[in-house]
């Protein structure tokens, strides 16, 4: 197939994309970590350029906030606009107009018929700290309920909820003790080794009792805080109901908080992943994809919870920065007027038959989960035994890379397929392309050694 957005006309990585390597190692924190050595000097829809002029297809959307794709020119102009006007003046103290624009337009989009009210932040972390924070706030309890493999924040109080890899809470001990994690309901690895639907949800039965039955007085929970599809677990899609069956807790005054951080602003094909599982949440963590790229976070609320806050009692700086908002607006805009959310659904069913297709014929792939363009490829070196195939994801995003496509993987093997919502068909089928090719040289290599 003849590439058209993909042309990789030097080595990788690059004389000057090296150097920028070799400068970042010399003075920036070694806590990042980062998957190939991609230089970013301009990128423009779903096309990605590095400082030694070679192009890229993005499948990565900045890790799920380029949802309107990069540099999109009504976000641009609306940026530029506010830029001429003023930058910063924090909402701390003084009001924005745009910023009630924006809380208007957020709240209408929210799930639940009920009066709503909006925090504003700087990232997706900040959004999850307001959150627990304010649960604890209107209930007065202390505990938290969340997920093992979940992924809410760095920080050191979303860090007590994290619980995908543990360098990312190494030497942060102690965290808070308040933080009790049971396991997500990944269907593909039960813990307990039911099959679904025949198991009927025993993985509820197995919360209940092992952990509210036992240890976990749910009269002292102030939120069970979780993100409707696993995000850095693995992009792992729970069963149908399970968020249904769930809501027992909520007679017992426990909060449901959705971090919606990676599945929000369209990402599944619905505004909010939650609208898929029938559930409202009481509080929603709003960041990514909301600002098309400029830091820009919303802990959205039922106003009874929010109003249990008094002035002063959480605030923040540069949260809503003037700029920030007159990109947010733009990009709900371009979702609307563009139909993001029908293109992320019809393109998804696309990319889901394709990796469907490409599951059946290729040994390292055991799995394909997602809705709209939210989706999981989970790489194994067996499909009976289902052995996680860590070694063989990298190479695959090795690979691609090498071939002009940006992948990036979530959890210990599950790579992830989250273009930007405007993608066109044609971008993705090349992308697509790619990305089997990849597969198909790595499950080649894969049976070579073992024969």
């Amino acid at each position: 197939m003849k590439r058209k957005f993909a042309k990789v006309v030097t080595k990788l990585p690059g004389r000057r994309a090296a150097a920028v390597v070799r400068d970042t190692s010399k003075y920036l924190s070694p806590s990042i970590s980062r998957y190939y050595p991609l230089v970013v000097d301009s990128a423009h829809g779903s096309i990605v350029r590095d400082v030694d002029g070679n192009q890229f297809l993005d499948f990565t959307s900045g890790i799920a906030v380029l949802n309107t794709g990069s540099t999109h020119e009504k976000v641009v102009e609306a940026a530029k606009g506010q830029l001429g006007k003023f930058l910063h003046f924090s909402y701390t103290d003084f009001y924005y107009e745009n910023l009630v624009k924006l809380a208007e337009k957020i709240v209408e989009r929210v799930p639940g018929d009920f009066e709503k009210m909006v925090y504003f932040g700087n990232s997706g972390t900040e959004a999850n700290e307001a959150a627990m924070k304010l649960a604890r706030n209107y209930t007065r309890r202390t505990l938290f309920l969340a997920h093992g493999g979940a992924f809410h924040g760095r920080t050191m109080g979303a860090l007590s909820l994290t619980a995908s890899k543990p360098i990312q809470r190494e030497g942060a001990f102690p965290l808070l003790s308040e933080t009790v994690h049971f396991p997500f309901p990944y269907c593909y690895r039960c813990p307990w080794k039911q099959t679904f639907p025949e198991c009927d949800y025993y993985c509820i039965d197995f919360f209940k009792e092992q952990y509210l039955e036992q240890f976990v007085p749910v009269k002292e929970v102030a939120a069970f805080v979780y993100e409707p599809i696993a995000g850095e677990g693995g992009y792992v899609m729970p069963p149908p109901e399970y968020y249904k069956r769930m809501e027992f807790l909520r007679k017992e005054g426990v909060l449901f908080v959705a971090d919606e951080i990676q599945t929000g602003m369209g990402r599944t094909g619905k505004f909010f992943a939650s609208e898929h599982f029938g559930i409202t949440p009481d509080v929603i963590s709003i960041a990514k994809g909301i600002a098309s790229g400029l830091p820009l976070s919303a802990t959205v609320a039922k106003a009874e919870i929010m109003r249990s806050w008094k002035p002063g009692q959480h605030a923040s700086t540069f949260g809503a920065n003037p700029v920030a908002v007159e990109a947010a607006l733009a990009t709900l805009e371009v979702m609307n007027s563009e139909r993001l959310l029908e293109n992320a659904t019809r393109m998804g069913k696309v990319a889901m038959k394709r990796l469907l297709e490409m599951k059946d014929k290729h040994e390292v792939i055991g799995d394909v989960r997602g809705l709209g363009l939210f989706i999981g490829v989970e790489i194994v070196k067996d499909k009976k035994t289902k052995e996680r195939g860590e070694e063989e994801a990298h190479h695959i995003l090795e690979e691609c890379f090498h071939s002009g496509l940006l992948v990036i993987s979530a959890g210990r093997n599950t790579l992830r397929v989250i273009p930007p919502l405007n993608i066109t068909r044609e971008e993705l089928d090349e992308g697509l392309e790619i990305l089997e090719e990849a597969v198909a040289k790595v499950d080649r290599l894969r049976r070579s050694r073992r024969e």
